[in-house]
């Protein structure tokens, strides 16, 4: 897809290099696939079943999904691309892309979502739930696959990681993803978890 862009466009200057822009649709694609594989068929009993008081079901990690991916591509675009760029950062993060896919998707270490992405029933079924998130991927995959944006000299902190710069918060939405589809895959796994 990328290299299709460069051709419809020579005398656009390419932001991302093609590698970067297909690795980063293509670990997004693949996350979809691991949230979609994880969350098919199921009925809405199961989608709402709770292992404990104090976890998640699965309609609460998927709205999780959701929102946090649109929170983050909306601070993408809405802060991080209006600032100014700051390619003096770019050695702060080198290097950060794999070991913070691997962090973000362990998921022996907890961390606490932010008030605004937290899951409170924004949608009341299953297909409300999943198109959201579906809806969202599509719009962060949209945006890697037509952005002429620097997205490594822009940058913005994160709790954990720190400083990451703006391609690097793209792999974040999806190891994100993947985080809560292992979530999930924990809930569907509980012994009594409803058989339908």
């Amino acid at each position: 897809m990328a290299f299709a862009l460069l051709l419809l466009n020579p005398g656009v200057e390419q932001t991302l290099s093609p590698a970067e822009r297909d690795h980063a649709v293509a670990e997004l694609e693949g996350s979809r696939k691991a949230f979609l594989d994880a969350t098919s068929g199921l009925s809405e009993a199961q989608w709402n079943f709770k292992p404990g008081p104090d976890r998640r079901s699965i309609a609460e990690c998927a709205e999780h999904i959701g929102v946090t991916e649109a929170f983050i591509l909306n601070l993408i675009t809405e802060q991080a691309l209006k600032g100014p760029a700051e390619p003096e950062k770019r050695a702060e993060v080198e290097g950060k892309d794999s070991t913070m896919m691997v962090m973000a998707v362990d998921r022996s270490t907890r961390f606490k979502a932010p008030e605004p992405i937290q899951p409170i029933r924004r949608w009341t079924s299953s297909g409300e739930i999943r198109k959201n998130v579906l809806e969202n991927r599509a719009r962060t995959i949209e945006f890697v696959n037509t952005t002429q944006e620097d997205l490594r000299d822009h940058f913005m902190d994160h709790p954990v990681f720190k400083t990451l710069d703006t391609y690097q918060w793209i792999l974040l939405t999806s190891a994100h993803m993947r985080r809560h589809t292992a979530q999930i895959l924990e809930v569907k796994a509980d012994p009594n978890f409803p058989r339908r």
